[in-house]
């Protein structure tokens, strides 16, 4: 019990104090839980970070519930992913339930929404200039991402991500082995050799619910909890590359389906990018706003529930095995080719529905050049801009 309770101490302080997104995460934790409390050696701590990276999933998240197994287990890791996620969780749901209360919803043309739409465009299109030069070094994968922006463009179908994303690794296969090695793969031995067998059971439930979800989803219409859980719990599962890469598919789950409004949607992603703790806290806020059971928290509660147990089986699931499995060129060159995807999934959502969504005018435009200045030049962090272009924006716009 005192371990949980300190695991759960120390990952509620960075709950509460990390901002800037999973990349400041990952050094939060390593100050934290390498430098500070000792918890875990360098070569430990590179080893959990190389195979959050490897798996799809919110990777600061899976980092943290990876400390918290090796410190104190499976209580551990539950207490590490609460305490990290509750605090933004806590202020998205919030924010949504201020914007269904005061004034029936969200006014399009507000100031400070157009400011907070106009600073998602500019997050964002840092974000795909930045996984375009990681993981899109070579010629190949620049066309593989390239040519997935123009499928996603072309098409309107939700599953058609889930394809491209599956293309992509098999182009990798095809294609990348000679550009994959396993240079910064740590050699630290296996923390989780006694758990295959619970390793094996989570990867099973985890594949078990992807696709046995739709199905449940048919066999239970009208089921607001059922349909929110498997959107979310889809979109998860589906997060190669970074938090970002989590916009185009849940767009796709909740703006399509008119479940939530393209404004209320681009605002909330906005506002995600001000608090601290993981962007996956996003799909609390929209849970929110989905009418269902047990109102807007319990609505938010099955989305964010169902955004992270992705992670959660995959993480628990993969450790015993990862080394045999990262080991292998085959998987290095998959993986390269699904990352590739991801960076075309994301220069797509780019397009629409971030810019197609936020910028109507030249005022916009200008806007716009201001936030990226100030972004990217000044490198103000992204919290910081995006509660400055909401204020700016109720003042200008």
């Amino acid at each position: 019990m005192k371990s949980f309770l300190q695991v759960f101490r120390e990952f509620f302080i960075l709950g509460l104090t990390s901002f800037g997104g999973p990349t400041a995460h990952v050094a939060f934790f390593r100050e934290r839980f390498v430098g500070d409390r000792k918890w875990l050696t360098e070569s430990e701590f590179a080893d959990l970070l190389a195979l959050c990276q490897f798996l799809p999933g919110p990777a600061s998240s899976q980092l943290g519930l990876s400390i918290g197994w090796r410190k104190a287990g499976w209580g551990g890791a539950f207490a590490a992913w609460l305490a990290f996620t509750i605090p933004s969780a806590i202020l998205m749901v919030l924010f949504g339930i201020g914007l269904t209360t005061f004034g029936g919803g969200l006014d399009p043309e507000a100031g400070w929404l157009r400011g907070l739409q106009i600073a998602v465009v500019v997050v964002i299109a840092g974000a795909v200039v930045s996984m375009w030069t990681s993981l899109c070094p070579d010629r190949r994968r620049k066309l593989i991402a390239l040519v997935v922006a123009a499928v996603i463009l072309a098409t309107a179908s939700a599953w058609m991500q889930l394809v491209v994303i599956a293309l992509g690794a098999v182009s990798g296969l095809v294609f990348l082995k000679k550009e994959t090695d396993s240079r910064g793969l740590s050699e630290a031995p296996d923390p989780l050799k006694s758990a295959s067998i619970p390793g094996i059971a989570c990867l099973i439930a985890f594949f078990a619910l992807l696709l046995t979800l739709p199905f449940a989803v048919k066999l239970v219409p009208g089921s607001a909890a059922l349909e929110t859980f498997s959107a979310m719990y889809r979109s998860g599962s589906l997060v190669f590359g970074g938090g970002h890469v989590v916009l185009p598919l849940l767009s796709r789950e909740v703006v399509d389906t008119a479940w939530v409004r393209g404004e209320e949607f681009l605002a909330g992603y906005g506002v995600a990018q001000a608090v601290p703790g993981p962007l996956f806290t996003f799909a609390a806020y929209l849970g929110s706003l989905i009418e269902g059971p047990g109102g807007a928290w319990g609505m938010a509660a099955v989305a964010l529930v169902g955004i992270f147990l992705p992670a959660w089986l995959l993480v628990l699931g993969v450790m015993p095995f990862w080394h045999r499995i990262v080991a292998q060129p085959s998987a290095r060159a998959a993986l390269a080719g699904a990352n590739a995807a991801v960076v075309g999934l994301l220069g797509a959502a780019l397009y629409e529905p971030v810019w197609i969504g936020s910028v109507r005018s030249t005022e916009d435009v200008v806007f716009l050049i201001g936030v990226a200045a100030v972004l990217l030049v000044l490198k103000i962090p992204a919290w910081a801009v995006v509660i400055a272009a909401g204020v700016a924006g109720w003042m200008v716009l």
